[in-house]
């Protein structure tokens, strides 16, 4: 759907050359609407996600990814590892997610809400020009900068990588474990804190050298929107047809050719963060950021031209085609989403208080006791999610000559904890047919809680199997 890339001569992208050396972006700031909808969105979104560690909903966290417990707990909801399903379904209706909002409203995802772009372009960048000043044309760097600035400059970074680093690991550890920690001497909680100096590293690198290259060269999205834009899909875009022959005014007009309203003054180009000219067609560097638009649009106003040279819009209306909303990518991946997000409220709905696994014990299929009776020995792995403590009773089901010998009987478990606890079942020899016997275990909390698990002992063949 994008027109052939142009590239200027010695560039093998916007921002590398073909001698491989890097041609670093200082994108100018051009105010406007779009700049100042864009900050809005960022610095909620930032808020958000330093405050979102610290909220807790019915007593849980909002968010917690406890990957050495194997628990995931999102919006008040713990997952498990056997939850296997709810996350599979939650997963898929995001990517469907992802995929419609691409295909109606572009790459507004990687301008807009992307942790790389709204950190970058709203946090390290306006440090960066506090520090250097504002920059200057053609992506040059600030007038401003110093030796004694760009130390200070990268020690405000890497006070800020740091914040990061703790905000980002709060997620997986908790902020009260991260409390502690810090309060703490880093001996006595080496591999967290390995951890924390690891992620800085990493946010520093990200954030003060690899930049938007994290966009153009690591993240894959750039090179999905091929296959999930489409004609209709709103993106920035350059008016071709109102816009060309560019050039400046009085010099085309003594040529006595007709002006497009293009002036070609490079704003447009001055002010992308990943240094493209959008009037070349969609590319994969645009992050659909809309600083192009914002200075199109003062340029505009400035030489009394409507604005709009450069704005959302999608390739079809850009041609002169009409658009059309309603298209089938637009209603299966609705639809799509509708079934999975339904499924995934149902299974969520019908999720017991407690999860319950019968495990065979270690060691010989079976024994025989000094009165004849032949044992087995179970496992029970009870895990608590009622969000209260409870005490489960184990008993077995219906008139059966099996006895149940365990102690600690009813488990007492606090809320989210796992126990595991043995038990042994003992039945007369005589029961087994073809060394089976099918038994019902009941277990239950006496409130929410009442749920029945059959089990099969094994035991020696009866007289009548080793007979036949």
């Amino acid at each position: 759907m994008s027109s052939q890339l142009e590239t200027p001569p010695g560039m093998v992208n916007s921002t590398w050359r073909e001698d491989g050396s890097r041609r670093w972006m200082y994108p100018r700031l051009s105010k406007g609407y779009w700049l100042t909808a864009r900050r809005t969105v960022a610095y909620v979104l930032i808020a958000v996600f330093t405050l979102l560690p610290y909220l807790k909903i019915q007593g849980r966290p909002a968010v917690l990814l406890n990957i050495p417990a194997r628990e995931f707990t999102i919006l008040g909801f713990t997952f498990l590892p056997t939850d296997t399903l709810l996350l599979a379904l939650l997963l898929v209706s995001l990517i469907l997610g992802v995929f419609l909002v691409t295909a109606l409203f572009g790459r507004v995802w990687c301008g807009w809400m992307c942790p790389q772009t709204v950190y970058m372009e709203f946090l390290y960048r306006p440090l960066e020009r506090l520090f250097d000043g504002p920059p200057g044309l053609r992506h040059s760097p600030g007038k401003r900068r110093s030796s004694r600035r760009t130390v200070a400059k990268y020690a405000v970074y890497l006070l800020a990588s740091a914040f990061l680093a703790h905000t980002f690991l709060a997620y997986f550890v908790g902020v009260d474990n991260l409390a502690r920690w810090m309060q703490q001497s880093p001996l006595q909680h080496p591999a967290p804190f390995l951890v924390m100096l690891a992620t800085t590293a990493l946010m520093m690198f990200d954030f003060s050298y690899f930049r938007e290259q994290t966009c153009i060269v690591a993240c894959p999205y750039g090179r999905f929107q091929s296959v999930m834009l489409d004609r209709d899909s709103l993106i920035v875009s350059y008016d071709r047809r109102r816009g060309e022959p560019r050039g400046k005014g009085k010099h085309r007009e003594r040529q006595g050719q007709t002006l497009g309203d293009c002036v070609d003054c490079g704003l447009c180009v001055d002010t992308c963060p990943t240094g493209i000219d959008i009037r070349n067609g969609l590319q994969l560097e645009c992050i659909a950021c809309t600083q192009c638009i914002d200075a199109c649009d003062h340029v505009m106003d400035r030489i009394g031209k409507p604005r709009g040279l450069i704005r959302f819009s999608s390739q079809a209306r850009i041609d002169g085609q009409p658009s059309q909303l309603l298209r089938l990518r637009v209603i299966v991946y609705p639809a799509i989403m509708v079934v999975l997000l339904t499924a995934f409220v149902a299974v969520l709905a019908n999720q017991q208080d407690a999860h319950v696994t019968l495990l065979r014990g270690p060691g010989l299929p079976f024994n025989e006791l000094a009165g004849g009776e032949i044992s087995n020995q179970l496992r029970v792995k009870i895990r608590n999610r009622s969000g209260r403590d409870a005490q489960y009773t184990i008993a077995l089901v219906g008139e059966t000559p099996a006895r149940l010998m365990m102690e600690n009987n009813p488990m007492t478990i606090g809320d989210r904890e796992t126990q595991i606890q043995s038990l042994l079942i003992a039945v007369p020899r005589s029961v087994f047919r073809q060394g089976r016997y099918d038994v019902t275990l009941r277990i239950s909390d006496g409130q929410s809680f009442d749920q029945q698990f059959s089990h099969r002992l094994l035991g020696p063949q009866g007289r009548e199997n080793a007979d036949g």
